[in-house]
């Protein structure tokens, strides 16, 4: 089994530009040499500030422009709807840890086996194009039912020791690998930052045999 492991938080415009090529990547590896994804959200405000990271809220004012700049060139080059301030992202980060129980949503969704990719387009899309408050737990069931999966269950499991202990593994992990940004993708211990490195990704896919 050859392993991708994406780090990432439920917050990340680049996450949900990159989930739709990523997941077909897998797709396409998984039936030639059995390549898994494993989604890996964690404490990005918690762990990018130790690893050479710097949060959008922090940044100077000539680079949070250019970030807005990007996410329009992205946006129409995906042909992917996406608005420039979603109502329902908090630009000062506050209140802290909003965008921790989406993250512990997908963790729970793929621990039952279930299809925690969809869900967590699904959550990105819902704050990014949607105009949807994903740290309201009604809004996370809401998207989970729409996508055919249980949101009340899984809502409910998104506090459970399990998810909190993976999501501690998960946040440790990123920064024993050094990783600064989201999403980062891992394979075999080489990080490939950024949904547009998903090409470079691909090529290290393709040379596994």
């Amino acid at each position: 089994m050859i392993e991708v492991s994406c780090y990432y938080s439920l917050s990340s415009p680049w996450a949900y530009f990159g989930g739709p090529k990523l997941y077909d990547m897998i797709r396409r590896h998984k039936a030639r040499i059995g390549a898994t994804l494993v989604l890996k959200p964690f404490d990005f405000q918690d762990v990018v500030p130790r690893t050479g990271g710097v949060p959008l809220r922090t940044r100077p004012e000539p680079r949070r422009t250019y970030h807005a700049l990007e996410l329009d060139r992205w946006r129409k080059f995906l042909g992917m709807p996406l608005n420039l301030v979603p109502r329902h992202y908090p630009q000062d980060g506050k209140p802290a840890g909003w965008n921790k129980p989406a993250g512990w949503m997908v963790i729970a969704a793929q621990e039952r086996g279930l299809d925690a990719p969809r869900l967590s387009h699904a959550l990105l899309r819902a704050l990014w194009a949607e105009e949807r408050n994903t740290a309201d737990p009604a809004v996370r069931i809401a998207v989970a039912n729409e996508n055919g999966l249980p949101g009340e269950s899984l809502s409910q499991e998104e506090d459970s020791p399990s998810v909190q202990a993976l999501y501690k593994k998960y946040s440790d992990e990123a920064e024993r690998l050094g990783v600064f940004g989201a999403p980062t993708y891992v394979l075999d211990g080489e990080r490939f930052w950024g949904q547009d490195r998903l090409d470079f990704l691909d090529r290290a896919l393709e040379a596994k045999h």
